[in-house]
């Protein structure tokens, strides 16, 4: 860990606090998002206060900004993690407050603005806009809003869910970025098919944790169908998760068509990508729209790295494909569309790869990390 401490940079960047329970080396999209944006600011004008995590400490001593650990595992709203936020704006002349995510850490905004800080910037994802349906947790979200000077949305869905409860006037689109020079084709899939013994068979890949609402267990039920018009495809299933038991279970009949590489490195996530011909995670709405996709970065590093996607039509999943020209949206819940799509991805080479090609140039377009990092810019100065 860091210690906290020194003064703001003497070029007048003012200093930033990101504060969130979503950092590397914790796995995951909204990790991943928080990190860019936090890499993407001018060095030193950042500090990230966050839970520990394994390797958080050679993590944090390779990072371009300041990270102060908290003793545990998970920073809720209470006392002793107000206390800790409050003393780092005050060393740090702390100007501008961003919450990682907006529910529930957010609800610390008031005490934050008390110790100093001028400027709230409040991040949403897929969990927020689930809040906004429920009456309990919709109360929490609109008073965690009241004190936002600006909160985020993804996407349209996204939008759409909070505008209900939160000042629309309030609200700024600011997506994920991807970084195309190491989301790309040629990012060592070669090896990975190498060593998992892959090497001239047709690969679909699913880059996630294994839980209900990312789909897996669709692909499985649909790999079937799948082997009888493509007999040597091979189901690559990228991630640990609670729900791996019972995925190999179910897979076991299938033999060595689907292969779990269990959790793997951020560092390793593009060479894992790059192992595949299509990319497919076919998400779903789960629990009445409360467990939902808030947009699904995984789609577009998918993208980035020259593949086809298959994305569930759920929640802002449509808004990181564009069906029929970089990838195709199905419904999560049919194993026979998401079969079709596998199988027509799978069969038809010219059409994955072109699909690929313009998935590559849509991201690098609109979705690299010097436009999202621009807008982030924008939103924190006053």
């Amino acid at each position: 860990m860091t210690p906290p401490g020194g003064p703001p940079e003497p070029n007048g960047t003012a200093r930033t606090l990101i504060v969130t329970n979503d950092l590397p080396p914790r796995p995951g999209g909204i990790q991943a998002f928080v990190h860019g944006l936090a890499m993407h600011r001018p060095p030193g004008s950042v500090v990230v206060y966050a839970p520990r995590w394994p390797g958080c400490e050679a993590f944090d001593g390779r990072q371009p900004y300041q990270v102060v650990r908290h003793p545990g595992a998970l920073m809720l709203p209470l006392p002793a993690v107000a206390r800790r936020a409050a003393r780092l704006v005050r060393l740090h002349g702390i100007e501008t407050v961003v919450f990682g995510a907006a529910a529930p850490l957010g609800l610390l905004a008031p005490t934050l603005r008390a110790a100093g800080a001028r400027r709230v910037v409040m991040l949403t994802h897929g969990h927020e806009a689930s809040w906004a349906r429920l009456p309990g947790p919709r109360q929490v979200l609109a008073r965690i809003g009241a004190h936002a000077d600006v909160v985020t949305y993804l996407g349209e869905y996204t939008r759409g869910r909070l505008e209900r409860v939160i000042d629309p006037g309030k609200l700024a689109r600011l997506t994920p970025g991807v970084d195309t020079t190491v989301f790309r084709p040629g990012a060592g899939g070669a090896e990975v098919r190498k060593r998992l013994g892959l090497s001239g068979r047709p690969v679909a890949v699913c880059v996630s944790r294994l839980v209900p609402r990312k789909g897996q267990d669709v692909l499985v039920r649909a790999w079937p169908r799948v082997l009888r018009a493509v007999p040597d495809a091979v189901l690559l299933l990228v991630g640990g998760g609670p729900g791996r038991r019972t995925l190999e279970r179910s897979a076991a009949r299938l033999g060595g068509s689907v292969r779990f590489t269990g959790p793997v490195p951020w560092t390793a996530l593009p060479a894992h990508y790059d192992a595949g011909d299509v990319f497919a995670m076919p998400c779903r709405t789960r629990l009445g729209g409360i467990d939902v996709e808030g947009l699904g970065i995984v789609y577009l590093e998918a993208s980035a790295t020259g593949l086809p996607v298959i994305a569930g039509s759920s929640g802002g999943a449509p808004d990181a494909v564009r069906h029929g020209e970089t990838g195709l949206l199905v419904d999560g819940t049919s194993v026979e569309q998401v079969a079709a799509a596998l199988v027509e991805l799978l069969s038809d080479q010219g059409r994955a790869r072109a699909m690929g090609d313009r998935g590559r140039a849509w991201t690098t377009r609109e979705w690299s990390w010097p436009l999202v990092a621009g807008r982030f810019a924008e939103l924190l100065a006053p």
